[in-house]
């Protein structure tokens, strides 16, 4: 089950957080992985990791922002291996604010990163996916792209942004092989999350109070979330297409 022997993927943002745990979870599954990342320490550390826990995995400097570095980046995977199977565009920008407090300049960074870079990363590597009639993208929305979140509008813009164009490459792309799919996750206890709070006067309070916003009680874990992006990738879920995933907890149960 879950079997992706021969399989290759690229995992975006897969420096920390979701996407190692994305990286990992398909490369023990058999997957070959492009550990992409703009943090070349880190990323390439996840790329050793994944080959000292007996995985495949090769690190790749990649800044979704750069559109040329995303066209460079599908040449890259078709050149040394002649296919991509798998994209997952996990690579995302946070931002707290009103839209009084939000500029335009934060909404274009996010844009840039949570929008754009997926768009064209995922127009990059399309084509020979149509080519081959197979190819499978997992995209990383969030609950924040579901439903409303207080004091994050600039995030939500995005995140909305995401579930609209998933279901769009789902719909248009049907009958050529391609599965899209999404993923929306809850409050996820990523270094990044408990580095915010960590901010916070009290952190243990904060901790509760993000907790809280689950109905479970607790925040989820990257390995959840990468079990999620394992099944999307796999064959076991050839019949979902156009979908997004709720891996949150709870947090719209009554929304």
């Amino acid at each position: 089950m879950f079997d992706l022997s021969g399989k290759i993927a690229l995992v975006t943002g897969a420096a920390s957080g979701i996407g190692e745990a994305i990286a990992f979870k398909l490369a023990r599954q058999g997957a070959f992985i492009y550990v992409a990342d703009i943090d070349e320490t880190n990323g390439q550390r996840v790329a050793d990791d994944i080959a000292a826990d007996g995985g495949q995995a090769n690190f790749l400097k990649l800044d979704v922002a750069d559109r040329e570095a995303c066209i460079n980046a599908a040449e890259t995977a078709h050149n040394e291996h002649g296919q991509l199977d798998v994209l997952v565009n996990n690579a995302g920008l946070g931002h707290v604010g009103t839209i009084l407090e939000a500029s335009a300049d934060d909404l274009d960074r996010l844009y840039a990163v949570n929008v754009r870079g997926m768009f064209d990363l995922t127009k990059a590597v399309l084509p020979k996916m149509i080519e081959r009639k197979h190819g499978v993208i997992v995209n990383m929305s969030s609950v924040g792209g579901v439903v409303a979140v207080k004091d994050r509008i600039a995030y939500c813009i995005t995140k909305f942004a995401v579930v609209g164009f998933t279901k769009c490459i789902a719909l248009d792309h049907a009958g050529d092989g391609i599965r899209a799919n999404c993923i929306c996750p809850g409050r996820v206890e990523t270094p990044f999350v408990k580095a915010r709070i960590d901010e916070y006067s009290d952190p243990e309070k904060a901790y509760r109070e993000m907790a809280a916003t689950q109905a479970i009680g607790r925040m989820g874990t990257p390995e959840e979330i990468a079990a999620a992006a394992l099944y999307l990738a796999s064959d076991e879920a050839a019949f979902v297409t156009g979908t997004s995933l709720m891996i949150e907890g709870g947090w719209t149960v009554g929304k």
